[in-house]
């Protein structure tokens, strides 16, 4: 098999053309590794292939580590509707990346991060040079590998700032040089000069590098007072109330813990969960509903979840908002759920309850705002909608002085026996691959009431905070089938387009007979 165009140089082949070439291109490198018999070659033939292949995947890593940051680059969140990742349903560029490359969210944030620093990016069609030039030369040649090169960079990071600009530079030289088995004015005359070593060396000598030229490190020897943590809010701005913290490392220990707790999707840790939440007992057991009291039946307790409902599709870790903006919806789940515990203070003899207020007229006719008492900023219409979905409304009449005429029930709220239903039928939110439980999910109308859906089993279903969210403009499309529903995604997770059983719990179905009854 021969290529019909090979590239003879940088630039010579046409653009339409490069996709083909690098398929035949595989394909002879596929024909020529399945022709190796590799258990019945000599030793040199093997050491000879081994360092023949493991070159060649220096090359391509290389060159994945740049087309993952073009990609990344192009699935930028902040360019809004331009991103790649809106455009194909995806939450953020690390969840385009796994779905495209079908790799790991871990993989995808491991490339992204050494791109940032050691690939040339062009993010508005002019080129910003790799932070780290020698690095980037290095993986572009492919005689330096991408471990090695994660290393370097992580260590010139940690300098950057510390040291005098000449020093960095001639740290990442010799460190590249130690990695490539090439000799430079640093490394000449050292021992081992010329010999490729590998990463494990290659860290301990970034290490010997990073102590010489900076001793203190992160550790200086200067007496550190006694400081106390502190919690403030400033003044609304872009629609945001700052949050100013300042936290003892102690403190710091206790979030992150927590954090590191819920934004591990693999986690089999102790979970702020109530013994009754699924057993129609308790009310108000949404998020962010226009109602929600605790009632008191909930308790907190320390069950875990199975690694099979914890653990998902690593496309789901990453999502539109920021390791940031996780960390404040972790923070409103332990308020919400502290806010649910009995013995949390009640105000004026009633659980901690967030109240949405909205004019009845605005909500008929989609405009205005909704509000919250004891908050100068209002609430988007969309958001009041999403919580009234999930938690209910509740009709207030007044008269022409003010005063109030007539109080309704709550209505187009879910029932705590509806939501124990659709809890045991659905057992999480039903967007395949997500792992949410149903303890943190809201149920959501499948047909809206304003188009005449009901407030029954068979028009509910539990979305995640961020599904219902973002069901109107992710392209996952919901529709209730039989009493079951059924999903629909995006066209790049389903090209063909087909309906689907959404995720169920997992004790609807039965074990199978074991053999010896059979």
């Amino acid at each position: 098999m021969t290529l019909t165009a090979p590239p003879a140089a940088a630039g010579s082949v046409p653009e339409g053309s490069r996709v083909s070439v690098i398929a035949q291109a595989c394909a002879l490198l596929a024909s020529v590794i399945d022709g190796v018999r590799f258990g019945h070659l000599d030793d040199a033939e093997a050491v000879a292939v081994l360092a023949a292949l493991e070159g060649l995947g220096r090359k391509v890593d290389g060159a994945r580590l740049r087309a993952t940051t073009d990609i990344g680059v192009r699935a930028e969140t902040d360019l809004g509707n331009g991103s790649l990742a809106y455009q194909n349903g995806c939450r953020n560029r690390v969840e385009f990346i796994t779905q495209l490359a079908g790799i790991s969210g871990r993989e995808a944030k491991r490339r992204l991060k050494l791109g940032e620093t050691a690939v040339e990016r062009t993010p508005l069609g002019l080129p910003i040079p790799a932070r780290y030039p020698v690095i980037a030369d290095g993986l572009g040649s492919g005689e330096l590998g991408v471990e090695s090169a994660e290393i370097i960079a992580s260590t010139l990071t940690a300098l950057q700032g510390k040291v005098l600009p000449g020093d960095l530079d001639r740290v990442e030289r010799a460190l590249v040089a130690t990695a490539t088995g090439a000799i430079t004015p640093e490394t000449a005359g050292l021992p081992g000069a010329g010999i490729r070593f590998a990463p494990d060396v290659l860290r301990a000598q970034a290490m010997e590098w990073q102590a010489r030229l900076d001793p203190d490190g992160t550790a200086p020897n200067d007496d550190v007072t006694e400081a106390t943590s502190t919690l403030t809010f400033g003044l609304l701005r872009n629609g945001l109330y700052p949050l100013r913290a300042d936290v003892t490392p102690e403190l710091r220990g206790i979030m992150d813990n927590l954090f590191d707790t819920y934004l591990s999707a693999r986690s089999r840790t102790p979970m702020f969960r109530p013994t009754e939440s699924l057993d129609g007992s308790t009310d108000g057991a949404t998020q962010d509903g226009i109602d929600e009291s605790a009632g008191n039946t909930e308790r907190f307790s320390a069950e875990q979840y199975s690694s099979e409902q914890c653990s998902g599709d690593t496309r789901f870790d990453g999502d539109r908002r920021t390791a940031g903006e996780k960390r404040a919806d972790i923070l409103r789940d332990v308020f919400q759920a502290a806010g649910r515990d009995p013995k949390t203070p009640t105000m004026g003899g009633a659980a901690p309850t967030v109240m949405i207020h909205v004019n009845a007229t605005d909500l008929n006719a989609g405009r205005g705002v909704g509000w919250i008492d004891g908050v100068e900023a209002p609430v988007s219409l969309r958001r009041v909608k999403e919580t009234i979905c999930s938690g209910g409304a509740q009709k207030v009449i007044f008269g022409d002085n003010g005063d109030v005429l007539y109080l309704g029930d709550k209505v187009r709220c879910f029932t705590p026996k509806q939501r124990a239903a659709i809890a045991a039928r659905d057992g999480g939110c039903i967007i395949p691959g997500c792992t949410i439980p149903a303890r943190w999910t809201e149920v959501h109308h499948v047909l809206p009431d304003g188009k005449g859906g009901p407030t029954n089993v068979d028009n509910g279903c539990l979305l995640c905070w961020f599904h219902h969210h973002t069901i109107e403009t992710s392209g996952w499309k919901i529709r209730m089938k039989d009493g079951r529903p059924q999903v629909r995604g995006p066209l790049i997770w389903d090209p063909s387009q087909t309906w689907r059983p959404g995720q169920s719990h997992r004790a609807n179905t039965p074990s199978p007979e074991p053999p010896w009854r059979t």
